[in-house]
């Protein structure tokens, strides 16, 4: 049986962008419902090679063809949602009506809901409904499972696995590449390499490629060395001046540039975890929050310890920046007890990239006080060297923020955060537009971070390979903590993020339900319950009454200590009020240490 013709093929493509081309000899085909994932960094132009695709660009040299009559759909980074209402948009690219409202039921939005004042979830459901409602041959996503939350990602890829049309997708996501894709497209040295299998066998395979391409490179710089020793030794090569053989040296020294200019910079992160904090970081106790009449945490009891790399987890608008607010000290629960440990130093990346004005420039970004340097982990420099680390140009500087792509406002985000020594990191959604060069170093700064973590994402593959344990949240006020990442969650507790029972029609898919019950447990036999001794319960509440006092004891010496000119006035004073704060600070420390230990014994022998 004859091959089908590809849909649409790119050959020995090239785009020039400024002085050196973005694509050289480039060579794509997409063949009819195939399932292709296009993966390369930050910058390399994944977005221009897909509208080169779709035909809205037109390459400088090279062969476009695309099959008579073929139909696309793209669903851009950031989708421009325009009409009256959302159905107006769905159906505005030639969609029939029912069509279009259908598919927005299907991703559980109203198709009478005003196109104005959405969330970046809604906008991307709005976008993708009108992209499958628009029936094409070749749909084309660029990072469509940023802002959505889980089960909205499980959702789209279940249609895009039964769906009939080709897909050619961007994305960061590797749990959502690993399930959808059959082929891989990668983008990297203005080349693009494919490999026919899918996105699991992507990291295996490009390793190896790169060790090849270092290899050769390795080669070609020894024979340069070779002939270059060769061509100054030669008693004939000087007198006769052998052009030949120079000309071969510099054709040499030429491709052994031209690959090194290809070769990839790459991101340096650093992070200071500064003063080491008490070690209970926070604890909650039978905290619960309602807004209106519907419940956002059901009474809820926790405990986070320094060094724990906790990952908060469910649907959008299930309350996980509100607990994070809450664990924060930041919001007051409705009832239950919060109490937060000595010496935080939190830093909180906030996914709504709240004070990234458009009209700022990054220079203005990264030194909101003027001047020409930053405050890196304590060490000033210069803000040019430090925008370099996260891979910014010294040209886009000046530029505005509206200029910088989404995955470039995002390392902004994280130039700013890690600039400040913390030992209490919190990132909600720090993985949304970033490529996976930079997630992966991302995840090995993570790894070796030595303070608290709180990750809010839902990228599962991320939590996996970062959190200790997991809280979700259904939104519906349940919440449950397991061990481990999101695998471990989901096999200790399936169906609990499900908003009804299967996936129902499409109109019901976004109704909540009742939590799911189990079933009731059979009644244990009765048994003798063991209490705390005397001396126990009364060295805990002396311990509660230290850790509520020292606190405010070491307040107050930081606030003489605080007086610039003390030292010189009083230095008796200064030396007695160092000596308090440290044995403040020291006391709290073994406080801590002894609560913990008998509160673990308490709720060991009352369980």
């Amino acid at each position: 049986m004859a091959a089908r013709p590809p849909l649409v093929a790119l050959k020995n493509v090239r785009l020039q962008d400024g002085q050196r081309p973005l694509f050289e000899g480039v060579d794509l085909a997409v063949e009819p419902r195939s399932r292709a994932a296009l993966v390369g960094r930050n910058g390399a132009g994944k977005s221009t090679l897909m509208k080169m695709v779709m035909g809205l660009i037109e390459a400088d040299e090279g062969d476009r063809s695309v099959q008579a009559g073929v139909r696309f759909a793209y669903v851009p980074q950031e989708p421009d949602i325009q009409g009256e209402t959302l159905l107006d948009y769905a159906a505005s690219g030639g969609a029939e009506r029912w069509t279009a409202e259908s598919w927005l039921g299907t991703f559980g939005l109203d198709p009478t809901k005003p196109a104005v004042n959405l969330s970046g979830g809604e906008t991307r459901r709005a976008a993708l409904a009108k992209a499958f409602a628009e029936e094409p041959d070749l749909l084309l996503l660029d990072e469509p499972t940023n802002h959505l939350d889980i089960l909205a990602i499980e959702l789209l890829e279940e249609e895009l696995l039964s769906a009939r049309f080709a897909i050619l997708v961007v994305s960061h996501d590797r749990a959502f590449l690993n399930r959808v894709t059959g082929v891989c497209h990668w983008l990297e040295g203005r080349r693009v390499r494919t490999l026919n299998k899918g996105f699991a066998a992507f990291d295996e395979w490009s390793t190896k490629v790169q060790e090849e391409e270092a290899q050769s490179l390795q080669r070609l710089t020894k024979t340069i060395e070779r002939e270059t020793e060769t061509f100054y030794r030669s008693i004939t090569a000087r007198r006769t001046r052998n052009e030949g053989r120079a000309r071969s040296l510099d054709a040499l020294r030429a491709d052994r540039a031209e690959r090194m200019k290809d070769s990839p910079r790459e991101l340096n992160l650093g992070v200071d975890s500064g003063a080491t904090s008490g070690k209970l970081v926070a604890e909650l106790k039978g905290v619960s929050k309602t807004f209106g009449t519907r419940p956002v945490i059901k009474p809820f009891t926790t405990r986070v310890i320094r060094g724990d790399r906790l990952a908060i987890v469910g649907p959008n608008g299930a309350g996980k920046t509100t607990l994070v607010k809450i664990l924060l000290g930041e919001l007051a629960p409705d009832e239950g007890t919060v109490r937060l440990g000595a010496n935080l130093e939190p830093v909180y990346l906030d996914q709504s990239r709240e004070g990234l004005r458009s009209d700022m420039t990054l220079w203005d970004s990264l030194t909101p006080g003027g001047g020409d340097s930053i405050l890196v982990r304590g060490i000033p420099k210069h803000v040019a060297a430090y925008a370099k680390d996260f891979l910014f140009q010294e040209g886009q500087l000046r530029q505005p923020i509206s200029t910088l792509s989404g995955g470039e406002r995002n390392r902004l985000l994280l130039a700013r955060a890690l600039a400040k020594p913390a030992n209490m990191l919190v990132l909600d959604e720090p993985t949304n537009d970033l490529d996976m060069d930079t997630l992966d170093k991302l995840e090995e700064l993570l790894e070796s971070y030595d303070g608290t973590l709180i990750l809010v994402s839902h990228d599962r593959d991320f939590v996996d390979r970062l959190a200790t344990s997991t809280i979700a949240m259904n939104g519906r006020g349940d919440i449950v903590e397991t061990p481990g990442g999101w695998t471990d969650f989901i096999r200790q507790n399936p169906g609990f993020l499900k908003r009804g029972e299967g996936r129902g029609t499409r109109d019901e898919w976004s109704k909540t339900t009742a939590a799911i019950k189990a079933p009731a447990p059979k009644p244990a036999a009765p048994v003798s319950k063991a209490k705390m001794s005397f001396k126990d319960t009364h060295r805990l509440k002396e311990l509660e009454g230290l850790l509520a006092s020292l606190p405010i004891d070491i307040a107050r010496h930081d606030a003489t200590l605080s007086d610039p000119d003390l030292y010189t006035r009083d230095r008796k004073a200064f030396d007695r009020a160092t000596a308090n704060a440290d044995r403040s600070r020291a006391l709290l420390a073994a406080a801590e240490e002894e609560w913990l230990e008998l509160e673990a014994k308490r709720e060991t022998l009352t369980s």
